[in-house]
């Protein structure tokens, strides 16, 4: 089994086992993701999503068997994984967690690794990275990004 990297639990929400969760993913992924009816792996355990709804920037989730919030506090600060074979994203969907993982270069032929992808806002995200031992920030956008999944590659154009 892979487990892919969602997000983390960053607390609860009300008193009826609603958990908040914190992740770096677009809005197609989380409808993917958060299917009701699908699980959601913490601590190796597997969790039935029996509620969904987006509040803020955070995904709100309830599980099968946990009401209120007394039940639920065990889960607060842990991550949250997901089976690569629940998930069905397209081809061009890759997760920011797989992309972390992918090798850099840039068009000046340098290489280097990603640190981080950030949201800041309104769907646009910020990739930092590390290029020769200098941390440098890169719109996450087709006209600076270009992702081989073959080859799990970035192709970065700097300015």
């Amino acid at each position: 089994m892979t487990k892919l990297y969602i997000g983390k639990i960053v607390n609860t929400h009300g008193i009826k086992g609603e958990l908040r969760i914190k992740d770096n993913l677009t809005t197609k992924q989380r409808n993917e993701i958060f299917k009701i009816g699908s699980n959601l792996i913490i601590d190796d355990n597997k969790y039935l999503i029996t509620s969904y709804r987006v509040h803020k920037d955070y995904d709100m989730v309830t599980f099968l068997g946990f009401n209120n919030i007394n039940e639920v506090l065990f889960l607060k600060n842990k991550k949250v994984y997901k089976e690569e074979s629940e998930i069905n994203l397209k081809d061009e969907d890759i997760l920011d967690s797989e992309l972390i993982t992918y090798k850099v270069k840039t068009t000046d032929n340098l290489g280097g690794k990603i640190i981080d992808i950030e949201e800041t806002g309104n769907n646009y995200k910020i990739i930092r990275l590390l290029i020769n031992n200098k941390e440098v920030l890169v719109p996450y956008h087709k006209d600076f990004v270009t992702i081989d999944s073959n080859k799990k590659e970035v192709i970065v154009k700097l300015l």
